[in-house]
C-alpha cells in the first residue's frame, strides 16, 4: 500500500468512527430511559449502574478514536504536503 492510499484508509475510517460516537452520544443523550431500559433487560444491569457506563464507554471510545484513527491520519496528512 502507498502512503495516499494509508492515509485515505485512515480518513475514512475517521469519518466512520466519529459519525459512530457522534450517533451513539445522541443516542445517549436524547433516549436516555429507552436505552437503558433494553439495556437493563438484556445485560441483566440495573438502570441506575447504566450511565456511568455509558460514559465510560464514549470516554473510552472518544480516546480510542483519537488516539488510533484521527492522529495517525492527520500525521499521514503532514508527511504527504
Amino acid at each position: 500500500m502507498t502512503i495516499i492510499q494509508i492515509t485515505e484508509l485512515f480518513g475514512w475510517a475517521s469519518i466512520i468512527n466519529l459519525a459512530y460516537l457522534l450517533l451513539a452520544t445522541l443516542i445517549v443523550t436524547l433516549m436516555p430511559d429507552a436505552i437503558a431500559s433494553i439495556h437493563s433487560k438484556v445485560f441483566k444491569v440495573e438502570k441506575s449502574t447504566l450511565p456511568p457506563l455509558y460514559i465510560n464507554f464514549l470516554s473510552l471510545y472518544k480516546v480510542m478514536t483519537l488516539v488510533f484513527i484521527v492522529s495517525p491520519y492527520i500525521a499521514l496528512k503532514i508527511m504527504g504536503s
